[in-house]
């Protein structure tokens, strides 16, 4: 049996992650990384449930102070995002610049060990062909999140384990009663841990971000209302635009020079194709030739079929750009957001979606709002 490292929040996933792992016989060591202060599962209160699990399987448990790394790499960026127009997803990024790669290098410099396991839904497996690790799906369709695991690289994979990778949801909470772990009943956490800190993401950019007003306008640029700021808005949304029309209204494009939130019918917000940047190619090499897969461009979204176009030339490096074009228009591609690509269950790879020129926006809904959906 191995020495492993296991990144506890505090919650049931976790705990039962570092339950199985010291039940089947490895030297399992807690570790948990302090993001923020205050209120939340990754922060004071996790880290309580966390000790207080180590305590009860009789193993270490090491704090490490992250905040510093957490404000630089998801806080800036977040900022910095939504005040270009764009809606940022954080948490790809924090699982390999905050989370996955941070822990692998401090179980190994600090604790002497070479493996980590956390409690995500998902799985890893070897393919001997093409001698690479690649990352699949979770069984548990429910509760998988290897949509926001992509960016991981060969190196964070071949060194992880998730322990509940092959089970529900429902037998974790079994297994975690079974174990008579304290986490047993402990309430599902947000899937933005930004969002259970702060309430809402609205609340989060008050802190950092001023109100600054300014005009809705429809696609021929005549002005229906006010906003309270566009870092305020994201593509496809609908609720809250405080506009009454004759048909409901959805925001289209997000024009930070003129400080607009341009809005349309639902026709207007379906995507034929979208671009992709900083591409990750976790459990494949890159293409050379176009390539069918299936994509998802959101989280809780079903995978749809599209063609892949690689755009640079084939390369593993945060540089790599692709296209997707869908075999149908999707309703509210968003900029920010990450794209990932399938086969079946293995994670092909994923990447940013990159914002298109307001005017291009503008456009794109001026002709789908006048073709059939």
């Amino acid at each position: 049996m191995s020495k492993i490292v296991v990144g506890l929040s505090g919650g049931v996933d976790s705990s039962v992650a570092a339950a199985t792992l010291h039940h089947q016989g490895h030297e399992v060591i807690g570790l948990t990384l302090w993001l923020m202060k205050g209120k939340g599962q990754c922060c004071s209160e996790g880290m309580v449930d966390a000790a207080q699990l180590c305590e009860e399987l009789g193993v270490p448990h090491h704090i490490v102070d992250s905040r510093d790394t957490f404000q630089a790499n998801i806080v800036d960026y977040l900022v910095e995002g939504y005040q270009a127009g764009v809606t940022p997803l954080p948490c790809s990024q924090c699982n390999r610049t905050v989370k996955f790669g941070p822990m692998l290098d401090y179980a190994r410099r600090e604790l002497g060990a070479e493996a980590i396991a956390t409690g995500h839904y998902a799985r890893v497996r070897f393919n001997e062909t093409t001698q690479r690790y690649e990352l699949l799906r979770a069984v548990d369709r429910n509760k998988d999140q290897s949509y926001f695991l992509y960016d991981l690289t060969q190196e964070m994979l071949g060194s992880l384990h998730f322990p509940l990778g092959e089970q529900t949801k429902a037998e974790t909470r079994q297994m975690a009663e079974q174990f008579g772990l304290h986490t047993a009943a402990k309430p599902e956490s947000q899937d933005l841990c930004l969002i259970e800190h702060h309430g809402s993401m609205g609340q989060f950019l008050e802190k950092y971000l001023a109100p600054k007003p300014g005009d809705i306008v429809d696609t021929q640029g005549r002005i229906l209302g006010r906003h309270t700021g566009v870092h305020n808005y994201t593509i496809g949304q609908r609720k809250g635009l405080g506009v009454a029309a004759a048909y409901p209204l959805y925001v289209v494009a997000l024009d930070v020079g003129r400080n607009q939130v341009i809005v349309g019918d639902r026709a207007s917000v379906h995507y034929p194709d979208c671009t992709v940047h900083r591409v990750n190619w976790v459990s494949a090499a890159p293409p050379t030739e176009p390539l069918s897969v299936t994509v998802q461009i959101r989280y809780r979204s079903t995978a749809v079929p599209a063609t892949l176009v690689p755009l640079s030339a084939a390369s593993e490096t945060e540089g790599a750009r692709v296209q997707l074009v869908f075999a149908e228009p999707q309703f509210g591609v968003t900029p920010g957001q990450a794209a990932v690509w399938y086969d079946g269950d293995r994670v092909l790879g994923g990447g940013i979606i990159e914002p298109l020129p307001v005017q291009a926006r503008v456009d794109a809904a001026l002709a789908q709002a006048s073709a059939p959906t």
